[in-house]
């Protein structure tokens, strides 16, 4: 019915805990699922962790990558290789409720093509620090007012295809990091793909492996790029 992606970086810390936490919402919610931990050459163990729940539970799949792709490279890789028609995918650190799973997969059965996250909707109950806060809100003013785009929130780290529907679309993304959520976003909307925007609850979940001021330039240049 639908494939639950983990991108995972060394996450060797938070990689099991999340893992359960998805684990048992799934079995109570969905007949047929599977977990794919897009483990992209982790050196803190993380192929470890994931290579044991591969071989303990018969729904998950490990894709394992010996050098570091890239976050998007390593999400493409994922899609491509799921089981089901539906795909999300979400970050390890928990910080979207579970409960929007049900959200995403209703709004991909309705029809539409993607169904993403927002944590800047007005009915969204999303908690964040100030120095994130506003360099995100920044950064997704700049997105609409330069790229066109109609979504609230790029970057928020859950996000469901139909696969079918962007299976061409991520072969022509360019950027392999963190904008590649940005770019998949503004070539759907070029080319007329239905997108639904979930406002969402969301915490912060801790460390993040972006950094403002150093991803601030990279951003931007990547957004001039697409104009």
């Amino acid at each position: 019915m639908i494939s639950i992606i983990f991108p995972a970086y060394n996450e060797a810390a938070r990689l099991e805990k999340a893992f359960e936490s998805v684990r048992e919402y799934m079995t109570d919610n969905f007949d047929e699922f599977e977990i794919i931990i897009a483990e992209d050459g982790s050196t803190d163990g993380t192929d470890r962790i994931a290579r044991s729940l591969e071989e303990k539970y018969s729904f998950v799949r490990h894709l394992h990558s010996e050098e570091r792709l890239g976050r998007g490279k390593a999400l493409n890789n994922a899609i491509k290789n799921s089981r089901y028609q539906f795909v999300l995918y979400m970050d390890v650190d928990l910080s979207t409720d579970l409960q929007h799973i049900k959200d995403v997969y209703n709004a991909l059965e309705s029809g539409y093509d993607i169904a993403i996250g927002s944590r800047l909707m007005r009915e969204s109950s999303a908690s964040r620090p100030f120095s994130r806060d506003f360099p995100s809100k920044t950064y997704n003013f700049l997105v609409r007012t330069l790229l066109g785009s109609k979504i609230h929130d790029h970057q928020c780290g859950f996000k469901g295809f139909r696969k079918s529907s962007i299976i061409k679309i991520i072969d022509r993304i360019e950027d392999n990091h963190w904008f590649w959520d940005t770019e998949l976003l503004v070539l759907a909307q070029r080319e007329g793909l239905k997108i639904k925007e979930i406002p969402v609850r969301w915490e912060h979940g801790g460390d993040s492996k972006v950094s403002v001021a150093r991803d601030s330039i990279y951003m931007l240049r990547n957004i001039l790029r697409m104009i």
